[in-house]
C-alpha cells in the first residue's frame, strides 16, 4: 500500500500557536505531528509515502529523509502553491501502485486500512472516507446512500452527522485530466463533479479523527495522541 500525505499548507489558523515550522511539523505530545501520522501509516502496512510539500518543506525533508519507519519516503515539491488538487496530482507521479491512499498532513485518522484495501481489491472504485462526528458545523456534511457518496453540504449545519475526513483512495490515473503544476482544488474541481456522476464509494471509519488545523483540536491532540 502506498500513500500521499498533503503537507504543504500554510497553517494560517494555527499560526498563533506554531509559527516557526510548517503545520504538519507542529509539536504534539513531544513529537512533530507528521511523525505521529507516519508512524501510524507504517504500522498499518503502508510501504511508501509521498509527502507533498511546499511552505518550509525543507524542514520536513531534512527531518524524515528518504526512508522512515521502514517506509520509502519520496517528496513532491511545490515551487508555487498548487492547492489540494495540484499537490495530489504532482505526488501521483511518484506512485507505482494502481491506487493510492491520500491523507491530510494536519489530520490524524486511525483508518482501518486493511478493510479499505480489501474494498478496493474487490470493487476497484475510488472512495471517500467518512467519519461520524458529534457536530458537523465546522466541516460540512458528507451525504451518502447505499454505499455511494451522493453529495456535500457547506459548513454551518449543526448537530451530529457524517463528514468528509479528508482521506481518499484514488486510482493512480484519476487526476490525469489535470495538467501538472497547475493549481486546482481537489474538493470543488474534482470531487464534486465526480460525486455527481456517482463515481465514489463511501467508507465510514470508526477510528479516531483529529484535525489540528484549529487551536482547540491542536490542544486536544496533545493528550489524545500521546499513546500513538
Amino acid at each position: 500500500m502506498q500513500a500521499i500525505v498533503l503537507a504543504g499548507g500554510f497553517g494560517t489558523r494555527l499560526r498563533q500557536v506554531v509559527s516557526d515550522v510548517p503545520k504538519p511539523m507542529a509539536p504534539v505530545a513531544g513529537r512533530p505531528f507528521l511523525e505521529i501520522v507516519l508512524n501510524s501509516l507504517a504500522i498499518k502496512g503502508i510501504t511508501k509515502v509521498v509527502l507533498s510539500v511546499g511552505f518550509m518543506g525543507e524542514k520536513i525533508s531534512s527531518y524524515f529523509g528518504a526512508s522512515y519507519a521502514d517506509m520509502e519516503v519520496a517528496y513532491a515539491i511545490e515551487d508555487e502553491p498548487l492547492g489540494t488538487g495540484g499537490g495530489v496530482r504532482l505526488a501521483m507521479e511518484k506512485i507505482t501502485d494502481d491506487h493510492v491512499f491520500v491523507f491530510n498532513g494536519d489530520t490524524f485518522l486511525d483508518l482501518e486500512t486493511s478493510l479499505v484495501q480489501l474494498h478496493w481489491q474487490q470493487q476497484k472504485r475510488p472512495m471517500i472516507i467518512g467519519c461520524e462526528v458529534p457536530d458537523t458545523h465546522r466541516f460540512g456534511r458528507l451525504l451518502a446512500s447505499n454505499g455511494l457518496v451522493t453529495g456535500f453540504t457547506e459548513k454551518g449545519v449543526l448537530g451530529p452527522g457524517l463528514i468528509n475526513a479528508g482521506c481518499y483512495v484514488l486510482d493512480r490515473h484519476q487526476l490525469d485530466q489535470f495538467a501538472l503544476n497547475v493549481p486546482f482544488s481537489l474538493e470543488s474541481e474534482f470531487l464534486r463533479p465526480a460525486v455527481a456522476r456517482g463515481e465514489f464509494d463511501v467508507f465510514v471509519t470508526r477510528g479516531i479523527f483529529i484535525d489540528i488545523g484549529i487551536p482547540e483540536d491542536y490542544a486536544r491532540a496533545q493528550t489524545v495522541l500521546h499513546e500513538y
